[in-house]
């Protein structure tokens, strides 16, 4: 087995269906745990809901069902937006499971034993919509002076007796943590942004919660339900089998990677280090928070009637399409932008236009001019040339920006190489050839399928099921589709050897149109 690599999502509060933001943190944390396995690593992914809390709670009250049925019923369109979207998680993890209560009561009492808990009166601001609090030199002034939270989310006067957690105790740590591993948050403007917050000084915080009973109890305290961020950030370790240290517990904790929105930065990067270093346990090693997806330039909104179902968009667009517009289309990390429009123009000039109708182009030719068959070949330097170029993009630039999650840039190297071949077809121009010089007509269709093999493999975190239908077409097994197998430089000879015939293709990049709603 390789190295261990574990990945988690945020997990999902489900009072509503998901929106495209949902879909954007799951699509991105699998093109990560695909190509971390295409890497070689051994990837557990982990993503799930958040079922508990005030809104959940209020949010069954007024369909007029209990807060488990809503938690049932809405979880379960999570799952299937993951399965939807090819999401290829290991473990889907809902708060509501026995083993999760169980592992948040440990991870409590271990608190409470280091002395970091203690019971007292809450007085103070705290938004339901957040499920956070808020001093009050946070707030902001909405409309009419109302007072909103940094979210612009409204914010209540609460008063109720509550156990509280000694944050404050952990201002330095924390510090120290961020100084002495400085990706521990990415991007550098999050982390800039926390480290100011830490520095400006920490509160303790409320931890639980009496005015209403929808979460996991408190041990010895039945009337008090944990605060929701307590309880929701264990399952990062609930799903690895804690408070059993042993199995996957040990392989995988700490975990590699936590994706995060970056409106959750806090919670995860101040409020979780400080409850994993007060039950003595290991911190993850990275928080990297994304930016939001905004609908034509806009924060999607019930009110301005802007809100995008993203199954509605894989539907429409493709499931692959639109995962490759996502991570092509938005700089990793910050604030980004879609539309039908957007959509269309990406896929048909990439995908379709570009890589689509090179590899459909070539073997199509290979089929019909070779009778599909592959054989060794004589090649020249201007082939050998574009083979280091499409090498270097698939093997180093696209691998190298994919590690560092900067997927638009390691998917403009790609295109780059998908460039340089289709440059390589119009100079080289087989169809000419094939009356002219039929070897070598045959020499630059077999070092364009090398090239196209190459490319499919590079970009199949982020197009998993059309890359591997035109691996399938190519006769490329499954199991030499890795990164590690583009340095193999024996499969094509393999291929040959085992009498591999091309049969007639068909593509997988259609073009798209723009619905007539969207064209109007």
């Amino acid at each position: 087995m390789g190295d261990p690599y574990y990945l988690t999502t945020a997990i999902s509060y489900p009072n509503g269906k998901p929106h495209i933001g949902h879909a954007y943190e799951a699509i991105a944390a699998d093109v990560i745990a695909r190509f971390q396995r295409q890497m070689g690593r051994d990837v557990r992914f982990q993503t799930g809901t958040d079922e508990h809390g005030l809104k959940m709670a209020q949010k069954a009250r007024d369909l007029g069902i209990t807060p488990a049925e809503l938690a049932a019923e809405m979880s379960q369109h999570f799952i299937d937006m993951c399965n939807a979207l090819n999401v290829s998680y290991d473990v889907f993890l809902r708060t509501t499971e026995p083993r999760h209560h169980a592992s948040v009561q440990e991870l409590w009492r271990r608190m409470e034993a280091n002395g970091d808990l203690y019971l007292d009166r809450y007085e103070g601001w705290y938004s339901v919509r957040d499920e956070a609090y808020y001093d009050e030199s946070e707030l902001v002034a909405g409309e009419g002076g109302e007072k909103l939270s940094p979210q612009g989310t409204p914010v209540e006067w609460t008063v109720e007796e509550s156990w509280f957690f000694r944050l404050s105790k952990y201002a330095q740590p924390l510090l120290d943590l961020y100084t002495s591993q400085p990706d521990f948050i990415r991007p550098e403007s999050r982390r800039n942004e926390i480290m100011r917050f830490v520095e400006g000084g920490l509160r303790d915080l409320s931890v639980s919660r009496t005015s209403f009973d929808w979460g996991v109890k408190v041990p010895g305290s039945e009337n008090h339900v944990m605060y929701v961020w307590v309880d929701a950030l264990t399952n990062y370790i609930t799903g690895l089998g804690f408070p059993d240290e042993s199995g996957d517990y040990a392989r995988y904790w700490p975990a590699s990677l936590h994706l995060i929105g970056k409106d959750i930065t806090r919670f995860h990067t101040v409020y979780w280090p400080a409850f994993l270093m007060s039950a003595g346990l290991p911190v993850p090693r990275h928080v990297f928070s994304h930016g939001f997806l905004l609908n034509r330039g806009q924060k999607e909104s019930k009110s301005l009637g802007n809100v995008t179902d993203p199954m509605a968009l894989a539907e429409q667009f493709g499931v692959d399409t639109l995962r490759y517009f996502l991570m092509r289309e938005v700089a990793f990390g910050q604030d980004g932008s879609y539309s039908p429009e957007a959509i269309v123009t990406r896929s048909n000039a990439e995908l379709a236009n570009s890589f689509g109708n090179l590899a459909q182009r070539i073997l199509s030719m290979i089929f019909k001019n070779l009778n599909g068959e592959l054989a060794d070949f004589s090649a020249e330097e201007v082939d050998r040339a574009l083979l280091r170029q499409v090498d270097q993009a698939c093997s180093a630039d696209l691998p190298q920006a994919f590690s560092e999650l900067d997927f638009s840039s390691g998917m403009e190297s790609w295109m780059r190489a998908v460039f340089a071949c289709n440059q390589y077809v119009d100079e080289q121009a087989p169809w000419t050839l094939r009356k002219t010089d039929p070897q070598r007509m045959r020499a630059v269709l077999l070092t364009l399928f090398v090239a196209v093999r190459d490319l499919a493999i590079a970009i199949r975190p982020v197009v998993p099921s059309s890359a591997d239908r035109l691996l399938d077409q190519m006769g490329i097994p499954a199991g030499e589709r890795s990164y590690a197998d583009l340095h193999d430089e024996t499969w094509y000879k393999r291929l040959v050897a085992g009498g591999f015939t091309l049969a007639q293709p068909v593509g997988v990049f259609p073009r798209l149109e723009l619905p007539a709603e969207d064209a109007a």
